[in-house]
């Protein structure tokens, strides 16, 4: 019989062992005590264990507890309580998978110490190899051993999630009835406001009623003393019927005055022209109107040729106090357009160095109608009107097709059709005034620059439609202005005027 030295059994033994622990690690630092019981079983040894009840033992007595308390707990401690469970229920269970690893690896680590066994039997013989058989034997009873523990692990996990299961169902449960009666607090809440509401609304009407009846009764104080003061006139009826009768007098005396004043006032007037009319070498011939074209025209025999005299017209207040030059304005003929309204016009022709002044006889009258029809416009959103284009930046437009002039409030569009000639928002380089110059249709016609490099002469259907445009497209461009930018405001204007 072969025997094995100790250096040989210590080899064996140190490099088994190093086979062993290189693929497997140990849930705890120390390989767990067995002892041969009766027939070759395995016995663990029990541990006195200090630590008091397990996990489990104490979720299940708190659940018992908890059953037992629910009656006369509070909705929200009821809550809380099933959360703590749930939550020591998520940890048992996070303790039986750590259980189940520790299972496996004793499998891994009794599957590779048999095999270390198995290959030791082979080598050795007489009392050596029963002793390694015995071992063999006591690591397959081991491994038993370890396949119950995993039954009863895995009846105790299904124990366990059936619990945390229950548990979860049952704080959801929880959950809702303090949802519930978190929407019955609201709802009582919300229903008591309500009621204050209602007595603060009835507080006020009767503050409202108490103030409409002082009123009333201070009216009705009044009204008593008004009554007294015409019953004391009454008891004096000769003295208010003098009264009366000074007065209707005195009404009928102004009256007479007054017309008297405006006759005077016609024939001064009408003097002054005569006189004037002999000395002034041309007068204005047209209605001083808008809407009509004021012309010049030689009275005397002394008068020079227009033709070869410069003329200027001018802009000049009802008071006489200031005079503006109106650019582009040197024509015999002029119309007036709405800027000129409440304006007297004057022209001076010079020649020869001799300048003769010519004016209107009082300021510029509206048209008759011409109110009604802008309010008529106004109502709408936008104003169109049919032009024919004259000129094109200065110079005369060959083609004589209608177009649609669109006066906005927030721009102005010319079109024809589909096309869009130009299309601009109000700006300050925006100009619109009447045409400054001589022609049968002047007074239907106006300047429009929409901006700086591009300027159109339109002519429109009716001299009504082109004042008409002119005071629209003004008031848009005030009022978008305003609104934008007060201290930026837009005025249409021909050049150079003042507004």
């Amino acid at each position: 019989m072969t025997r094995i030295s100790h250096e040989i059994e210590e080899k064996m033994e140190i490099e088994s062992v190093l086979a062993v622990s290189s693929d497997v690690s140990f849930a705890s630092h120390c390989f767990p005590k067995y002892k041969i019981g009766p027939e070759n079983q395995i016995l663990e040894e029990l541990k006195e264990d200090n630590k008091g009840p397990s996990l489990k033992e104490v979720v299940e007595r708190e659940t018992v507890q908890l059953s037992e308390q629910h009656k006369r707990l509070s909705v929200r401690d009821l809550a809380s309580k099933f959360d703590k469970n749930l939550a020591a229920a998520a940890k048992l269970a996070d303790e039986a998978k750590l259980r189940e690893v520790a299972s496996l690896e004793g499998h891994v680590l009794l599957k590779k110490l048999r095999d270390a066994l198995e290959a030791l039997r082979g080598q050795m013989a007489g009392q050596d190899k029963d002793d390694v058989e015995k071992a063999i034997s006591m690591v397959e009873a081991l491994a038993v051993k370890l396949t119950q523990k995993e039954g009863e692990l895995i009846q105790e996990k299904f124990e366990v999630k059936k619990l945390a299961n229950f548990l979860k169902q049952a704080s959801e449960d929880a959950k809702k009835l303090v949802n519930q009666e978190r929407s019955f607090a609201c709802a009582e809440i919300e229903s008591a406001r309500a009621v204050v509401q209602r007595f603060g609304e009835a507080l006020d009407e009767q503050e409202r009623n108490t103030e409409n009846s002082k009123t009333q009764e201070v009216e009705g104080l009044i009204e008593e003393v008004q009554e007294a003061r015409r019953i004391k006139l009454l008891h004096q009826p000769s003295k208010v019927m003098d009264m009366e009768h000074e007065l209707r007098a005195l009404r009928t005396l102004i009256r007479e005055k007054s017309i008297f004043s405006v006759k005077l006032q016609k024939e001064l007037a009408m003097s002054k022209r005569a006189e004037e009319k002999k000395s002034c070498l041309y007068v204005l011939e047209g209605s001083e109107t808008l809407g009509s074209c004021l012309t010049l025209k030689p009275c005397s025999n002394n008068a020079l040729q227009l033709s070869k005299c410069s003329i200027q017209w001018y802009r000049v207040s009802s008071d006489g106090d200031r005079k503006d030059k109106i650019l582009g304005a040197n024509k015999l003929a002029y119309a007036p357009e709405p800027l000129d309204v409440g304006q007297v016009l004057e022209a001076d022709v010079i020649s020869n160095g001799q300048k003769a002044t010519v004016s209107t006889a009082g300021p510029i009258e509206s048209a008759a109608g011409l109110g009604s029809y802008m309010e008529t416009l106004l109502r709408k959103s936008s104003s169109e009107f049919n032009v024919v284009i004259s000129q094109m930046n200065g110079q005369d437009h060959s083609s004589h097709s209608t177009h649609v002039f669109n006066v906005g409030k927030m721009r102005i569009k010319l079109c024809r059709g589909w096309i869009t000639k130009s299309r601009e928002i109000y700006s300050t380089s925006m100009q619109l005034c009447g045409v400054r110059g001589d022609g049968s249709a002047a007074a239907k016609s106006l300047f429009w620059q929409p901006r700086k490099g591009l300027s159109y002469v339109l002519t429109f259907e009716s001299e009504r439609e082109r004042n008409a445009a002119i005071m629209i497209a003004r008031k848009y461009a005030l009022d978008s202005t305003i609104k934008d930018d007060p201290f930026a405001l837009v005025t249409l204007a021909g050049p150079d005027d003042r507004t």
